[in-house]
């Protein structure tokens, strides 16, 4: 009879001056003495969400298969520091990045050499980009993606139609200005319903995005991040990694649409890539049997890479 997950321990690390607060959890004793120092998968989520909304599961798997796991939240969210609340800064979230790869090289029987960091979303590009910027970082996996702001923004205008795309891009602009007079933030909605002015409106999207969200997950963000989102396009930056990949792209995904494989694949000269489709939503993988294959192809994934020495 299998016994329970044992809870993660909670853990810090500074990013920028701010505390970054973490989840740490350590693998199953029975599997971690084939390593020695073991593996670590550092897991940090999407857009505006926060350590507790659905990334444990996978967690608790990897653990179960040897690696410890830190699952941190970004400044301004969560647990973590930071003021303003909720902001989301591209900038700011690739330091935390860099910094919790760095902390996790620190933990006490982790092999320095053997750190993955996993993304998912928006994170999915975040990786991508930390990865290119840290030649230490072991492997990469990046779920449903965000790789292209243009593809993003595209996105957004063929399912909430022009209209909302210049609402959208009117309230981030007051925003900006705003933030230069020091005047509070002009929140929006992260997730609502189609036809809301929110930053993901599609059919579904608000549904799916509360189904992994804890009750006390704040549904807000300064809506200045719309003028940087065109611009971030972590896909440029695949070429500069040097590590394995695993992208997993949800078929049905009219958030962040898929990319073609074959266009990818000319990117990656100098590392393996490893390319899975599902044919599911955005946040159908997070859940049920579509979770149950991308955490399978990610283990497979992680043990290819990071096989016992």
């Amino acid at each position: 009879m299998n016994s329970e997950p044992a809870p993660p321990l909670e853990v810090s690390f500074e990013s920028g001056g701010e505390t970054c607060r973490a989840w740490h959890f350590l693998p199953e004793s029975d599997v971690m003495a084939a390593y020695g120092r073991s593996p670590c998968v550092v897991m940090g989520h999407g857009f505006g969400a926060t350590r507790d909304a659905g990334l444990a599961p996978y967690a608790q798997r990897f653990a179960a298969e040897g690696f410890h796991v830190v699952i941190f939240d970004y400044r301004n969210f969560g647990a973590s520091g930071g003021e303003p609340r909720q902001l989301i800064s591209i900038k700011l979230q690739l330091e935390d990045w860099l910094e919790a790869a760095s902390f996790a090289r620190e933990i006490s029987g982790v092999d320095p050499s053997r750190v993955a960091i996993w993304g998912t979303s928006f994170a999915g590009g975040l990786v991508i980009d930390t990865a290119s910027k840290d030649q230490r970082i072991a492997a990469v996996i990046a779920q449903c993606p965000a790789l292209d702001g243009r593809s993003l923004s595209a996105a957004y205008l063929r399912y909430a139609g022009i209209i909302s795309g210049l609402k959208l891009l009117w309230a981030g602009m007051t925003d900006g200005i705003g933030a230069r007079l020091a005047r509070a933030a002009r929140m929006l909605p992260i997730v609502g319903p189609p036809g809301s002015l929110a930053f993901l409106s599609a059919e579904g999207a608000e549904s799916g995005y509360r189904a992994i969200a804890p009750a006390s997950w704040r549904n807000e963000t300064p809506a200045r991040i719309v003028l940087a989102l065109p611009f971030y396009r972590p896909l440029k930056n695949i070429p500069a990694l040097s590590c394995p990949l695993l992208l997993q792209f949800c078929g049905n995904d009219v958030l962040a649409p898929p990319h073609e494989p074959a266009m990818i694949r000319t990117k990656t000269k100098r590392f393996r890539l490893v390319v899975k489709n599902y044919d599911c939503g955005h946040f159908d993988i997070y859940l049920g049997e579509w979770f149950e294959k991308s955490v399978t192809d990610q283990i497979a994934f992680l043990k290819a890479g990071f096989a016992p020495k």
